[in-house]
């Protein structure tokens, strides 16, 4: 009898000391919905885009669930559990860089309209999310800074040369998108009498006594913005901070980021009245990502100003794999953070590779595996580059979704730009990933339910072989085929 009454008065501590207590979040989540509930005589709408033909996000069937046979052993399946939920779906989007702004210019009145539209538009990919840079980026067509050198009082701060072609251009999507904007922003370099090196490309890093000052600019920056009408979400610390490149970067490691967020920007935000933007820490590529995890998050003071963390995927540049892994360790570690891509793009432009097929892929297998790790947004490198893969001020061309031949002004639509749409056109800011697995590895898979309860399965085919297979979801199933080197869309 004692114990028992001891087991009560240890239940009821339990439940006093946690009436309080703050919610985190938990995964998985539970959506309200039966055992075994029936999809059949549901219809649902199949959208293709596939390699060697003329679909590309376009509806290539309309089907009907029936109830759910045994899947053979043998046999190829999609498998949906509507009743596991997971992270929250924030959005996808790009990044508004000078160079895209400048390409963006040169294009006449109804080619920018086009452009805006395929984006941003309600018959476009419905982009939420930009991103942009802090001055300047390799992508522009030079090096520049905010305050006259030597300026640590920034007394001289000024966004003029924004004014010019980068904020139009961002405002203009901002009109197209309207809710649900997600607008970020990232330093490439301080200004070269802040760092060691004295100088803003190849590396170098932050003078301590310039702390203060720099984390000062990043207020200057959201101050000057909002007051254009754009408003800012959150930004990321340092883009690239262990990369020493030949265009603007600094290196900062991981205990250096800790400190410098936690002692002076994230203070400086909260001095201004701040606190509501979001910081992004690393904002670098996925094999070293967990180390910086660890050294930030599981420092209270730093981790409390921390939104969460952003990564690249440019760790396969020397030829490694993605290293999805990582990113399920951290989901894992630190269930309260979440996780932005934050930039990616195919390096090493080639005008004759355009339409190669590969590179789509890489955009297909890195977004439904990085979601399937935890991921809640995902920002793709410049939304528009020209016929050169440019401007870029270090000769750095990359390939973007679209492209501009600016000679002819013609917008070139490469197979990227509709491999990003089988993601951001049907999934809404606000759904939930839904549990989804393959029974086998040639084709790849992720699903998100709308508010509307609407749900999403996304299907990537990589392989040069038609695939027939099931979709099994909860009770009920239906038989769909992939042609090769494809990716689908199943709404229903």
């Amino acid at each position: 009898m004692v114990r028992i009454y001891y087991k009560l008065f240890i239940l009821l501590l339990l439940m006093t000391s946690c009436k309080d207590a703050k919610i985190v979040k938990l995964e998985p989540q539970y959506t309200i919905s039966s055992v075994g509930e029936s999809y059949s005589n549901k219809t649902l709408q199949v959208y293709t885009t596939a390699k060697d033909t003329e679909l590309r996000l376009a509806k290539t069937n309309e089907l009907t669930f029936k109830e759910k046979s045994q899947p053979l052993e043998t046999g190829i399946a999609v498998f949906v559990n509507p009743k596991k939920t997971f992270q929250e779906y924030l959005g996808i989007g790009g990044a508004i860089t000078d160079a895209s702004a400048e390409v963006f210019s040169a294009l006449s009145s109804s080619k920018q309209d086009e452009f805006l539209q395929s984006y941003f538009g309600k018959d476009g990919l419905g982009y939420n999310i930009i991103r942009t840079s802090i001055h300047s980026s390799d992508f522009g067509l030079g090096s520049h800074t905010y305050i006259d050198e030597g300026d640590a009082e920034l007394k001289t701060f000024s966004i003029e040369k924004d004014k010019v072609k980068r904020i139009p251009l961002i405002k203009r999507a901002i009109e197209l998108i309207s809710d649900n904007l997600v607008f970020y922003a990232s330093p490439w370099s301080p200004p070269a009498f802040m760092k060691t090196n004295k100088n803003m490309l190849r590396g170098g890093k932050l003078l301590p006594e310039f702390r203060q000052s720099w984390a000062n600019y990043y207020v200057k920056f959201i101050e000057s913005y909002e007051a254009e009408g754009i408003p800012v979400w959150g930004l990321t610390i340092q883009n690239e901070p262990m990369a020493t490149q030949r265009w603007e970067s600094c290196i900062y490691t991981a205990e250096e980021e800790r400190d410098f967020l936690k002692g002076y920007l994230g203070p400086a935000l909260e001095k201004a009245g701040m606190s509501d933007k979001n910081i992004i820490v690393w904002d670098h590529n996925r094999d070293l990502i967990t180390n910086r995890a660890n050294t930030i998050f599981e420092d209270p003071e730093a981790s409390k100003y921390a939104w969460g963390i952003g990564f690249h995927w440019y760790e396969t540049w020397t030829g490694g794999l993605p290293k999805y892994d990582n990113l399920k360790s951290i989901n894992e570690s630190f269930p309260s953070k979440n996780m932005m891509f934050t930039e990616g793009c195919q390096e090493g432009f080639n005008p004759e590779r355009l339409f190669h097929w590969p590179n789509a892929e890489r955009y297909g297998n890195s977004m439904i595996n990085d979601f399937n790790s935890g991921v809640v947004g995902w920002t793709d490198w410049n939304i528009l580059l020209d016929e050169r893969g440019g401007p870029n001020h270090v000769k750095n061309f990359c390939f973007a979704p679209i492209h501009a031949n600016t000679n002819s002004d013609d917008l070139i639509y490469t197979p990227t730009y509709y491999y990003i749409g089988h993601f951001s056109k049907f999934i809404e800011p606000g759904a939930v990933r839904v549990s989804t697995t393959t029974s086998i590895t040639t084709i790849e898979s992720t699903s998100f339910m709308n508010k509307d309860g609407k749900i999403i399965t996304v299907v990537m085919n990589p392989t040069d072989n038609m695939i027939n297979y099931k979709l099994i979801v909860d009770s009920s199933e239906t038989v769909l085929n992939i042609p090769p080197r494809a990716m689908q869309s199943i709404v229903y």
